[in-house]
């Protein structure tokens, strides 16, 4: 008896061998994907990157655990070109975006377009959207038509409902839209951290067994902010604080849950903001971290965001990244870790697979251009060095900013001339050294040749050669 007692505990412990083998095994396949994408968030308004008054200690624990990008720039200084520019891989307005559309749009993301849900679920990922969409809010632009199974969210920005602090009654009620039904109006915007983070972790539960995709992309902290009541009060930056205490509680979930479903270390999970913080919302608003200028500028400060990329076992712990890279990289980047094939037609990001892997002397980024506006030309970067061509353009500089939810002034139409800078000691861009390094502006100045080539530029009058249209409704 004691001999057919062993005999069955060497058979059960091989068969609980034999499965963890067969799960440890299927979940070192194909990689999952979570991307989070959060609104107007500075460079400065991470514990990592000197903000005070509150902590960050979820995203924290992230940069010790993988990678922070210091020079990771969105793709443009506004809405919904930024997205455009995350989702396809493109410069916005080689796919005819620019700008923040509205509820009166009939645009959107052109169905020719193939972005990383496209391409993921090509290779048998489950994939969701959730939180602000802001690629056309018709049934034809929403995600369930650009690659994702499911989307729960706001079809673009929390401040386009009827209580515009500037435009009162100019926006109909907010749709909480459901795929592509709308569920309710004018939303409890106190839960939408809560309920996108939710819908998360739903997600990553309901899928852990095979490979997934995740686009959130909180609408907070864009104005109005708000938060729940678990962290109502709780910092020592008033609301503002409150909201990016309860948006790092988002990433902590989110991590959480990897880990305690074993799925950290097959789990590529990339967390950055659409573009720099709308400075003159003042307490309502973000820090960028000393940086130029903020939302809406192609200066640092409108452009620069905070980047953090883990992935347990794969990505080195604790690194800094200081090469130049964009969320127009995050496509091929995702390609490539995943396996899965590049898009059709032509794309503008790089792989930054060999930056995750700490080798930082690839640097797959050579050069960065700034374009706001329709189409306007406003700057190139190439290396560590950044010039800035003459162009009206926004400033908060000289005007009062705003307080509890109402905006302070700017000026829309500031004379910018143009300047040469030395990012690597001149990261507030102050010191024109135009003068001191004209082969270095001579490089530039071809840098910007071929963007005005292939993308057009409207301040000099040239058009494009490679862009693609826009989508229109049918």
């Amino acid at each position: 008896m004691k001999l057919k007692w062993i005999g069955m505990a060497l058979i059960l412990t091989s068969v609980t061998v034999l499965l963890s083998f067969n799960v440890k095994k299927k979940r070192a396949g194909k990689p999952n994907v979570i991307v989070v994408y959060f609104d107007d968030m500075g460079y400065g308004d991470v514990d990592i990157n000197g903000a005070t008054g509150y902590r960050t200690p979820n995203m924290d624990q992230m940069a010790s655990e993988g990678m922070f990008f210091s020079h990771f720039y969105s793709p443009q200084a506004v809405c919904t070109a930024s997205r455009a520019g995350l989702l396809t891989g493109c410069y916005p307005n080689r796919i005819g975006f620019s700008g923040a559309i509205d509820h009166r749009a009939k645009i959107g993301l052109n169905e020719e377009e193939e972005t990383i849900a496209n391409l993921l679920k090509d290779q048998g990922y489950a994939t969701a959207a959730y939180g602000k969409w802001h690629l056309g809010h018709l049934p034809q632009f929403l995600p369930t038509n650009h690659g994702f199974d499911e989307y729960f969210g706001i079809p673009y920005s929390n401040d386009m409902w009827p209580n515009h602090p500037t435009s009162k009654n100019y926006y109909p009620p907010l749709p909480l839209i459901e795929n592509t039904k709308t569920i309710a109006t004018n939303p409890d915007q106190n839960m939408f951290t809560t309920w996108f983070t939710e819908k998360t972790v739903g997600f990553i539960k309901k899928h852990q067994d095979e490979p997934f995709f995740v686009y959130l992309a909180h609408p907070m902290p864009h104005v109005p902010i708000h938060v729940s009541d678990k962290f109502r009060g709780k910092s020592g930056q008033g609301l503002y604080g409150d909201v990016i205490m309860e948006l790092d509680w988002s990433i902590g979930e989110i991590r959480k849950t990897l880990k305690e479903l074993d799925l950290d270390e097959n789990t590529l999970m990339i967390v950055t903001s659409d573009n720099g913080p709308w400075i003159n919302y003042g307490n309502h608003a973000g820090s960028t971290g000393g940086l130029r200028e903020g939302k809406g500028t192609t200066f640092e400060g409108g452009q620069r965001v905070p980047c953090l990329m883990a992935w347990n076992g794969t990505i080195p712990a604790g690194k800094i990244c200081n090469n130049l890279s964009s969320a127009i990289d995050v496509l091929p980047t995702i390609v490539e870790a995943t396996g899965a094939k590049m898009p059709k037609h032509k794309i503008d990001g790089v792989s930054l697979g060999e930056l995750l892997k700490g080798n930082f002397a690839a640097n797959p980024r050579k050069e960065f251009y700034y374009y706001y506006r329709k189409n306007n030309l406003e700057a190139v970067r190439v290396g560590n060095y950044k010039l800035v061509f003459p162009h009206k353009g926004r400033s908060y500089v000289g005007f009062a900013p705003g307080k509890d939810g109402m905006p302070g002034g700017a000026n829309e139409w500031t004379t910018v001339e143009e300047a040469m800078y030395d990012l690597r000691r001149d990261q507030g861009e102050r010191y024109d050294i135009r003068l001191d390094a004209p082969e270095i502006e001579e490089e530039l100045l071809k840098a910007a040749e071929k963007a005005r080539y292939e993308l057009g530029d409207a301040l000099t009058g040239v058009e494009g050669h490679e862009t693609r249209p826009i989508g229109r409704a049918e």
